[in-house]
């Protein structure tokens, strides 16, 4: 998700001793590998699909048998009041990185990712545009997932941190704007005042609220129009690009929109229209150019081509999905 700048403290702190105290109770073998495999990226499922231990975004989220265990955390994803989406303990071994990257898939379009460090140390600095900051042990921040950003662990102690994907409400983006013009000036007197302290409260029961419907078997019209549309703009914005190519996308992407809505206004969701909607979708990605970045995105200069695959092609349909949708049940 887009942000006004690359980081925002959140007004929260919490206590990282007890938190790391929980996060003690699990071995080795709790963690589980990254699933691109990068070294030194480990992960224990907090919310996940079906509450199992996967890295699924899509589908039903529930809270883990790992999360269950542990009640402070609990009261702090719970604090919040929002909507969870997948979220999880994540470590950072000793010299280990996170290389630089952009999170474009569908699934980070319109959610934002909330960090608690519980074991960090000085030597752990996040990198995000054109900033660079340690987050300190309780404090709570977000970052814009749509700059380039990256992490390095300098130091011979893994960090860990919670993360938590949201969405957010209205009231928690309201949060945010009024964080926002604070930066990252830790030592601001105005910033401190604003912090509040949540403490473990022994004994106190959380009810967290977790997708259900996170990923729609056949991606309603305006939400595609919506999305072709920004990646337009992306497009027209750098000069650099080649007039022509542009021009061809920004076509290939009204006529995939115009021609969605016009298979949605005839079947919506019946199964009658799945093949039209697949054809539509394959024969838009054959006419992508052979080369992934023969457009570059002005905003955080990434290839073109995957984000069109990732957030639009691979995500516009997704029958299995639809019995949950259509299952009151559930």
């Amino acid at each position: 998700m887009k942000l006004a700048q690359p980081f925002v403290r959140l007004p929260y702190q919490f206590d990282a001793l007890r938190l790391q105290e929980e996060i003690a109770r699990f071995t080795d073998g709790d963690w589980m590998e990254h699933p691109s495999k990068l070294e030194g990226n480990l992960a224990i499922p907090l919310v996940s699909l079906k509450g199992e231990r996967n890295n699924d975004f899509a589908g039903k989220m529930s809270t883990t048998a790992e999360l269950q265990h542990c009640d402070y955390m609990q009261q702090v994803m719970g604090s919040f009041g929002e909507v969870l989406a997948r979220s999880r303990l994540m470590r950072l071994n000793a010299g280990a990185e996170v290389s630089e990257h952009v999170d474009f898939n569908y699934h980070w379009y319109s959610r934002v990712r909330i960090h608690v460090p519980i074991v960090t140390n000085p030597d752990v600095i996040f990198h995000c545009g054109d900033q660079a900051i340690h987050m300190q042990a309780g404090e709570c921040w977000i970052f814009d997932s749509w700059r380039r950003h990256k992490v390095l662990n300098s130091s011979d102690q893994d960090r860990v941190h919670l993360v938590i994907d949201t969405s957010g409400s209205s009231r928690f983006w309201q949060t945010v704007r009024e964080m926002e013009h604070f930066g990252v000036q830790a030592d601001n007197p105005q910033l401190q005042a604003k912090i509040n302290s949540i403490s473990y409260q022994p004994g106190q029961q959380v009810s967290l609220k977790t997708e259900r419907f996170n990923i729609a078997p056949i991606m309603a019209p305006g939400e595609l129009d919506a999305i072709a549309n920004e990646l337009i703009c992306d497009i027209e914005a750098n000069p650099e690009n080649n007039p022509q190519l542009a021009l061809k996308y920004k076509n290939l992407l009204i006529s995939l929109a115009k021609d969605w809505r016009e298979i949605w206004h005839l079947y919506g969701y019946e199964e009658a229209g799945w093949l039209e909607y697949r054809k539509l979708l394959g024969r838009t990605a054959s006419q992508l150019d052979p080369n992934p970045r023969a457009l570059i995105n002005a905003s955080n200069q990434v290839g073109l081509n995957p984000i069109i695959m990732q957030r639009l092609i691979n995500a516009a349909l997704n029958v299995e999905q639809l019995d949950a949708f259509i299952n009151k049940s559930n």
